[in-house]
């Protein structure tokens, strides 16, 4: 029992030390010391192999409490998931992989958001437009905003690339359209 309430003492030291560096703020420190030490142990491992920042870790915490009340599991069950897992067992930078994590997370706790961006991203794919041109879709879907990105060298190309988004108006148009949500299912492109 005294070895238990030893590592209770040192995952807790470790939350507070990692809670003071990154200046979190004191309501996300008392709900992380409120979790059961597991938990708790499992949301630090996290933070720290991922070396995550603060926005990033509010995040990722609010997303985790949130699928593990949906799901009626602790959060530490949340976090060893396959998916999460193999983000946290991957290679990469730790920011890349923090990135990722912010996303599986997202995917989980918003799966028709991630089906609507990647029937988005399958749209744009479709079009087959040059690589000079790219199509800028919003980070979160949380905006319509949709840009179009060229890049040329030289006049010729450039009026060149211009006419093929021209040519691709209609579909460009759709596309805006489903970022914006006005396009059901069932549309194509």
């Amino acid at each position: 029992m005294n070895a238990e309430r030893t590592e209770a003492a040192a995952i807790d030291a470790a939350i507070d030390a990692w809670a003071a560096e990154r200046r979190l703020p004191e309501a996300y420190r008392a709900r992380w010391h409120a979790l059961g030490e597991g938990d708790r142990a499992a949301l630090y491992n996290v933070a720290s192999a991922l070396r995550l920042r603060t926005g990033q870790f509010a995040a990722a915490f609010d997303l985790i409490e949130e699928l593990a009340v949906r799901a009626g599991v602790p959060p530490a069950t949340i976090l060893a998931g396959g998916e999460i897992r193999r983000i946290l067992d991957g290679i990469g930078s730790a920011p890349g992989r923090a990135r990722e994590l912010l996303e599986a997370l997202r995917a989980m706790r918003f799966p028709r958001l991630k089906v609507a961006a990647e029937r988005i991203a399958a749209a744009v794919a479709a079009l087959g437009l040059p690589a000079e041109i790219r199509v800028v879709l919003p980070r979160e879907l949380g905006s319509d905003e949709v840009r179009v990105e060229i890049s040329a060298h030289g006049g010729a190309q450039l009026e060149r690339l211009i006419a093929a988004i021209a040519g691709h108006r209609a579909g460009l148009g759709k596309i805006a359209e489903m970022v914006g949500g006005a396009h059901s299912d069932d549309d194509e492109i």
